[in-house]
């Protein structure tokens, strides 16, 4: 979250917490110009009914007229830890009146909030049919744990299986991004046992337990990690792949919703050029598999002999 963006919801809370604040005493609370309340008061207006005040009642103060705009109470870890000690903090004769009444108040809202937003994921998770993996009669679905530990950006205690080395482990991950892939959902995310960025197939976990521990996200960006991979594994070494698909499945190639930007020209004929630069050879060649004899790959001369080989091997098969 940016300095700006973290500013603008501290403005948010602190107008909530005190209805007809003036700018004067939020740019005090915040550290910074009134010059500055007034610009990030003015951005807040454009998607909220903010209302000012009368200069003469209330001294140029600010309050929302839509009380439900936003619920101001939602802690972060430290924060949450911090307001549950304050009474502890403070010697019962020595609170305010109206202290424990308040306190309350504010837990109740802050523990609703936390429910409804965990009904909310759990309705949603629940409109998401997923298949089970054939050699299973049925499997546990940590959708909902995982979507819930993205938003919260909790660490995940798991037991994994790696299907390509038949390997069942326990791992510590970092949940980044949930990737919808070919009927299948993937987990991208931080490993701690591999110390790096790994992908994991959402029926593969047989046990998921979100932890308290917080994660940060930091630099990375999902969009610079995915370049030129066309499923979800990202490879190596970028190969660029030159194709001619037939007339037949041009129209349904040109609606392919991709993940890689492709160039792509139709030809007299109606057939389709396509040319697309991928880090995985694998992965793209599964995917053009599908279209048999529609699809004949042009270059790289290696990617054409090693179809060459395949259907070779296929045509043994059959005689």
């Amino acid at each position: 979250m940016s300095e700006k963006t973290s500013r603008l919801f501290q403005l948010i809370n602190a107008i909530y917490a005190k209805p007809g604040i003036t700018a004067s005493e939020l740019a005090t609370k915040l550290e910074v110009s009134q010059r500055t309340i007034y610009r990030d008061i003015s951005q807040i207006s454009l998607f909220t009914t903010l209302m000012l005040e009368d200069e003469e009642k209330r001294n140029g103060g600010y309050r929302f007229l839509n009380e439900n705009f936003l619920d101001p109470i939602r802690f972060n870890e430290e924060e949450e830890l911090a307001f549950t000690l304050l009474p502890s903090l403070l010697e019962r004769d020595k609170r305010p009146p109206g202290f424990d009444s308040a306190y309350d108040k504010v837990m109740a809202s802050h523990r609703k909030n936390q429910t409804q937003r965990s009904n909310l994921v759990r309705d949603i998770t629940d409109m998401i049919q997923m298949g089970t993996p054939a050699y299973r009669t049925e499997y546990p679905n940590f959708l909902h744990e995982i979507i819930q530990a993205i938003l919260d950006k909790r660490t995940i205690d798991t037991v994994y299986h790696t299907q390509s080395r038949d390997e069942t482990s326990n791992r510590m991950i970092d949940p980044y991004y949930l990737i919808p892939r070919e009927q299948r959902f993937y987990l991208i995310g931080f490993c701690h046992r591999a110390q790096g960025m790994r992908v994991f197939r959402l029926s593969r976990f047989q046990q998921v337990h979100i932890t308290n521990e917080v994660f940060y996200l930091g630099d990375f960006n999902i969009q610079q990690y995915l370049k030129n991979t066309w499923s979800i594994h990202p490879g190596q070494r970028n190969t660029r792949f030159r194709v001619r698909f037939d007339s037949k499945v041009a129209r349904y190639i040109r609606e392919e919703e991709l993940f890689v930007q492709p160039w792509m020209k139709e030809l007299a004929d109606g057939s389709l050029l396509f040319e697309v630069t991928v880090n995985n050879e694998h992965e793209f060649i599964m995917w053009l598999l599908q279209y048999g004899p529609d699809a004949e790959i042009l270059e790289p001369q290696s990617a054409r002999e090693e179809m060459k080989a395949r259907m070779a091997a296929w045509m043994r098969m059959y005689q």
